[in-house]
């Protein structure tokens, strides 16, 4: 079947069959499908959308165009996590091993910041020796061993879509639920997994800042997901403040820590963490329901097995025996640290959460170019919570930066972002709703 010829059929609102989708993916993997043709099909899809049958073949294409992981001889289920990204936002560090803690396994291949977002590899990278890109063997033997793994994409788990996405990102074709859907998927399905839950954000540091386009995105996923035989469930939560009191690298880890010893758990985190935690362990039928699960994630908080979990990952690739312990004196300090204050008397009513995130990205703790160097210890620390009052003078936050015209810069945007009025605002719920079948 000719590339153009599918093109052709989905530009003319046409359904493509499972047959003709494998045909152009494969040709994506083999280089036998031109860029213009990738990008031809991706803006066809854009304007014309895909059905769910369509969004299942492009998934399980992609999927198959590489390695597939297998786990056939665990003695547990086999889940994971995926959050459509955010500010702040360092559940996974603590949700691999608080789930790993109750029974299950978490292959947890996670991907590097994009646009505003942190990513969760280049959170472990702050950490010293941590390989995020161990090889398989090591992969596997750090899931058996410890129960969880959070890595780089290992191998060549689905090539199709590396290549797909690259063209995506150049022809302003990325915004497409199906093609998104697919995306996100066809790596998870990839690494063997048994059982997937979703954070699909909304709110001003969301990629899909509107409720209804992150319900329909949340909708697809799950839908596309268990189609392809995927046991999936999605939970829609707030992204309209930054989800720890913290944004960067080495900070993000550090509170990662701070939240598995008990030495700090804020209430939005702890809510988002732990409620992950019980429906993956739902999803992996390690717990009777909700509820249950929750009562286990607090378990082993509280008794410190998830920190211990935590603990022996990080040493298992290649960072500090006693990095738990010692955090503080193994991640890296900035040069300079510079309050940002209020300059008016009032509640915090609105966080440009986008704008935090930027102003991480300015000091250099975020790329401006896919090959930019990550510095892991500049970043804000302790953002008051949407709510807070405040007089003129209090500390909003704290930069994190390695020279002063960069902590300046960086200073202005958050305190740009930062929205005091006299009034009290609603306070919004950090989990909106679950999605399911």
């Amino acid at each position: 079947m000719l590339p153009q010829e599918i093109i052709r059929a989905k530009r003319d609102r046409q359904v493509l069959s499972a047959e003709a989708i494998t045909a152009f993916v494969r040709g994506i993997t083999d280089g036998s499908v031109s860029e213009g043709q990738i990008a031809a099909f991706g803006m066809a899809v854009y304007f014309n959308g895909m059905n769910r049958d369509e969004a299942v073949a492009l998934t399980t294409a992609m999927q198959y165009s590489g390695d597939v992981l297998e786990w056939r001889d665990l003695d547990g289920p086999v889940v994971d996590k995926h959050s459509t990204g955010g500010v702040g936002d360092n559940v996974s560090l603590m949700l691999a091993p608080i789930v790993a803690a109750c029974g299950a396994y978490v292959p947890m291949i996670s991907g590097r910041g994009l646009g505003h977002t942190g990513g969760t590899l280049d959170k472990m990278d702050a950490i010293p020796g941590y390989q995020s890109y161990p090889d398989k063997a090591l992969f596997d033997k750090v899931v058996r061993d410890c129960g969880c793994a959070i890595i780089g994409p290992t191998g060549d788990l689905a090539p199709a879509d590396k290549r797909f996405y690259a063209v995506r990102d150049v022809t302003a074709t990325v915004e497409s639920i199906p093609l998104i859907t697919a995306s996100i998927l066809s790596k998870k399905l990839a690494s063997g997994i048994g059982g997937l839950v979703l954070d699909v954000k909304t709110g001003s540091g969301a990629f899909m800042p509107t409720y209804d386009d992150a319900k329909a995105l949340a909708q697809s996923l799950v839908q596309v997901a268990n189609g392809a035989g995927l046991p999936t469930s999605a939970l829609i939560t707030d992204m309209n403040e930054p989800l720890a009191d913290c944004a960067g690298n080495a900070v993000e880890v550090r509170n990662a820590v701070d939240f598995l010893t008990g030495a700090k758990q804020q209430p939005r985190l702890a809510e988002v963490v732990l409620n992950f935690a019980a429906h993956m362990l739902v999803t992996a039928g390690l717990a009777k329901n909700v509820d249950d699960g929750l009562a286990q994630a607090e378990t082993v908080l509280k008794n410190g097995r998830a920190a211990e979990k935590f603990g022996r990952m990080v040493a298992s690739l290649g960072g500090p025996a006693d990095f738990v312990e010692k955090a503080a004196h193994y991640l890296p300090v900035s040069n300079v640290q510079i309050p940002v204050r209020a300059v008016v008397d009032g509640y915090i009513s609105a966080i440009d959460t986008r704008a935090v995130g930027m102003s991480v990205v300015a000091l250099g703790g975020g790329r401006m170019h896919p090959k930019d160097q990550i510095d892991p210890v500049v970043g804000v620390t302790d953002i008051l919570p949407l709510g807070s009052a405040v007089k003129a003078g209090d500390v909003l936050a704290v930069i994190h930066a390695q020279t002063q015209v960069k902590a300046d810069t960086a200073a202005q945007m958050v305190q740009q972002a930062m929205g005091i009025c006299e009034a009290k605002p609603q306070a919004d719920p950090v989990i909106y709703e679950a999605v399911t079948l």
